[in-house]
């Protein structure tokens, strides 16, 4: 693995723990206005990042197919929302608006809020491993430039959302120092996520095309459970759309730039 490699999947994770770091500077907890409006740019990115960054070089990947060149794209992507389909069922967790899901548990409602942002960075660090696997392998005419757009454009989609989860365990009553570390500790999912998908990716290169794809069902899962939920409830529901927009926008920009 490459130290540009090492790099672009470290990059997430900072985004990740800057966001944490608000704890030092905002008040107790986010107003909901700001909150869609940073929901709805996390929800932008992401979904761009999903087309651009991954679905479009699934489909290009597998041209070879011809007419059946969705068959990759389309079965990864259902299996990417599977997979946190069934995270979303066995893993105690809240929702970003603290409506508790998952399993019946004791776990404290700290913890669950910790759980939550755990099992919402995997995907985006798979989509980064993923992407940095393609361009390792060479085999799917991603380039290093388009890997480090992906990871740059998550990292800047973690840094509001490392806000947003963890704010709620500071209105909890949790000391800024402790909040802060268990925000960075939840990021480190993501270069963990992004360092054992490149090795899976790099032994099955051939199958590349449903790595990507998942990785995109993956993050979709995410915005269309979470994301999109938060940013439209309630008044104001305009201010998370037109956040949804710039996200979108910002991340198409990174990825055609630097693609």
């Amino acid at each position: 693995m490459t130290t540009e490699t090492i790099i672009g999947i470290l990059i997430p994770f900072l985004g990740t723990s800057l966001g944490a770091a608000m704890v030092f500077i905002l008040k107790k907890s986010i107003s909901d206005n700001v909150q869609k409006l940073l929901t709805g740019f996390a929800a932008g990115v992401m979904v761009a990042a999903s087309f651009w960054s991954l679905l479009q070089p699934a489909l290009e990947s597998s041209e070879s197919m011809g007419r059946f060149s969705f068959i990759p794209a389309a079965v990864g992507f259902l299996i990417g929302i599977g997979f946190l389909l069934m995270l979303d069922e066995v893993t105690p967790h809240m929702h970003f608006n603290n409506q508790e899901e998952g399993p019946r548990s004791g776990l404290k409602r700290t913890t669950k809020l910790i759980l939550a942002v755990t099992l919402h960075n995997i995907p985006e660090g798979m989509a980064v491993g993923v992407v940095y696997a393609g361009f390792l392998s060479g085999a799917s005419g991603i380039t290093s430039a388009g890997a480090l757009a992906l990871a740059l454009g998550i990292a800047i989609q973690n840094f509001p959302e490392g806000a947003i989860v963890s704010m709620p365990l500071r209105a909890e009553g949790m000391e800024k120092g402790k909040t802060f570390l268990f925000g960075v500790i939840s990021g480190v999912v993501e270069p963990i996520a992004a360092f054992i998908t490149i090795l899976a990716a790099g032994a099955v290169v051939p199958v590349m095309p449903y790595f990507l794809s998942f990785a995109a069902g993956a993050m979709m899962y995410v915005v269309v459970e979470e994301l999109i939920p938060e940013m439209s409830e309630g008044k104001h529901s305009n201010l998370g759309t037109i956040a949804f927009s710039l996200g979108f926008v910002l991340m198409m920009i990174l990825d055609v730039a630097l693609g």
